[in-house]
């Protein structure tokens, strides 16, 4: 992989499972080369068509942009993604997120603009200010604003210490899908009381050990076992794995189920992307992404989640290099 034709695969592996430094010129050098990549080129192409997609346009629109650049070793601090976050704080922080609406009924919830409230609990989609709030730290795109993305989260935060929209009145429990990205740009955004609640958050993980119901441990959902790249606002082991690294919890003895699976899910040459959640096209429409990400096998290993199954695995201390 160190080998690899795109310079965002060397740039993981070298980054999150070699660990060199992140200020060494070689580091530099590399994320300069990934600015300029083919791969980079393409997704940013559709803020050049006309019209532009809308900010949370799945896959093409700024927030998805900003989120893949994240994870690619885009350098920070780039001007020239200041008008994808301008789109995006407009989105994120627009009044109606600051309305709170008190309903009964799954139906009253599209009356009113707002964020339905029922029983006590904000049916937020958090996982969109989660995400904003986590790329654009780590981006070097952070202003004053994210202040105001992190404030919304920590109000919307349920008991359990997650986050869910669910609009039915009886739901009690936090969705994995809408606590990850929380869970990560309240600790990318670092403040104490951020960092307390992405500490709880993890907890909504842990206690059902990334993947299994704590009340008769059977698997939550088939396809929280399936690997995929790009995850999006989706959820699998390995998601919840790359949090786990964030928080420094990997070590955690209820990490070592999943840890296991991801093991036991190796093909000769790496991890496959054994499902996804997008199709390849420059036509702007649902869930089109611009990058083909490698497909899906169940033989065949992908690049971009071995470099990330690696990086999980070096971590926990299961792999040497």
């Amino acid at each position: 992989m160190l080998a690899s034709p795109e310079p965002a695969i060397r740039w993981k592996v070298r980054a999150r499972v070699l660990g060199e430094p992140a200020d060494a010129p070689e580091m530099t050098a590399l994320r300069e080369e990934v600015r300029g990549s083919s791969l980079v080129r393409r997704l940013l192409a559709s803020f050049g068509a006309s019209p532009r997609p809308g900010a949370y346009a799945k896959w093409q629109g700024a927030h998805w942009t900003l989120a893949a650049l994240a994870d690619l070793g885009h350098p920070p601090g780039d001007q020239a993604l200041h008008p994808l976050r301008e789109q995006v704080l407009a989105t994120w922080l627009d009044g109606t997120y600051y309305q709170d609406v008190e309903v009964a009924t799954k139906a009253a919830v599209y009356r009113r603009p707002g964020v339905p409230v029922m029983r006590g609990r904000h049916r937020a989609h958090a996982s969109q200010q989660g995400n904003a709030l986590w790329f654009l730290q780590v981006l070097g795109l952070a202003d004053d604003r994210c202040a105001a993305l992190a404030e919304r989260l920590l109000h919307w935060q349920w008991p359990d210490g997650g986050w869910n929209c669910d609009r039915d009145p009886a739901a009690d429990t936090s969705s994995f899908c809408e606590t990850l990205l929380p869970m990560r740009g309240l600790w990318a955004y670092g403040t104490s009381p951020a960092k307390a609640a992405a500490r709880a958050a993890a907890e909504v993980f842990l206690v059902r050990r990334l993947a299994y119901r704590a009340s008769t441990g059977e698997l939550i959902r088939a396809d929280f076992a399936k690997l995929h790249y790009p995850l999006y606002w989706h959820y699998d082991i390995l998601g919840g794995l790359k949090g786990m690294l964030d928080l420094g919890l990997l070590g955690d003895p209820r990490c070592a189920d999943a840890l296991d699976l991801l093991e036991s899910m190796m093909v000769a040459d790496g991890w496959p992307a054994t499902a996804r959640f997008y199709r390849t096209s420059d036509e702007i429409a649902l869930h089109h992404d611009r990058v083909d990400w490698g497909g899906t096998s169940t033989r065949r290993a992908n690049p971009w989640i071995t470099a990330d199954a690696l990086a999980v695995l070096r971590a926990a201390g299961r792999l040497t290099v």
